[in-house]
């Protein structure tokens, strides 16, 4: 199957959920990974707001509030198409971008690079069994992290996709220019690969 073909078939999948699916695989994948040394080591912790039937976060944010950590949202920087990681608080003024995904708008001394981060929790469309993550085909996440190409040890930021447990898939070719995941937790499962 080509990759469109995957993109196409897992949106809809995710898109078919209920709203009761959708809030009980949250909670499920939210309390698998408060319980790992990826989330209680982390101080600044960088989710997504899902759209598009994606796994939600929120469950992970509202957690990260109550220790104390400090949740960065994405922000598409319009000059390169890279990101930016701006916090976020509650009740935080928010504006969709270009593509219709929720930013942060007042950015002013708010804003940080991706290497001062802890965790990356990255949204996807599939990803299979040794890290391999697939997008939405923006390669806004491996531009931003390609830094942590070809190194020999893993360095900040821990890239964590979220995802349904039906969005693995057996195999995905990784070509040269992907960033791949260093772990993945989902409803029913958490994955950890070492790079």
């Amino acid at each position: 199957m080509n990759l469109q073909a995957i993109r196409k078939e897992m949106r809809a999948r995710r898109r078919a959920l209920t709203d009761a699916e959708h809030d009980t695989c949250a909670e499920s994948m939210a309390r698998r990974l408060a319980a790992t040394n990826w989330f209680q080591r982390s101080r600044r912790v960088a989710c997504y707001l899902a759209v598009d039937g994606e796994l939600d976060p929120e469950p992970v944010i509202q957690r990260a509030w109550a220790l104390g950590k400090t949740v960065y949202l994405p922000v598409l920087d319009p000059l390169c198409d890279r990101l930016w990681f701006a916090s976020y608080d509650p009740g935080d003024r928010l504006a969709k971008n270009r593509f219709g995904i929720p930013e942060p708008v007042h950015l002013d001394g708010r804003r940080i690079p991706p290497w001062t981060l802890d965790l990356v929790l990255t949204p996807l469309v599939a990803f299979a069994a040794h890290g391999e993550r697939l997008g939405m085909g923006g390669g806004f996440y491996d531009r931003t992290f390609a830094y942590l190409r070809g190194r020999r040890c893993w360095h900040k930021p821990r890239l964590v996709g979220l995802a349904y447990e039906f969005q693995k898939i057996p195999s995905l070719t990784r070509r040269e220019w992907d960033i791949p995941l260093h772990g993945c937790a989902t409803d029913q499962g958490l994955y950890r690969w070492r790079l």
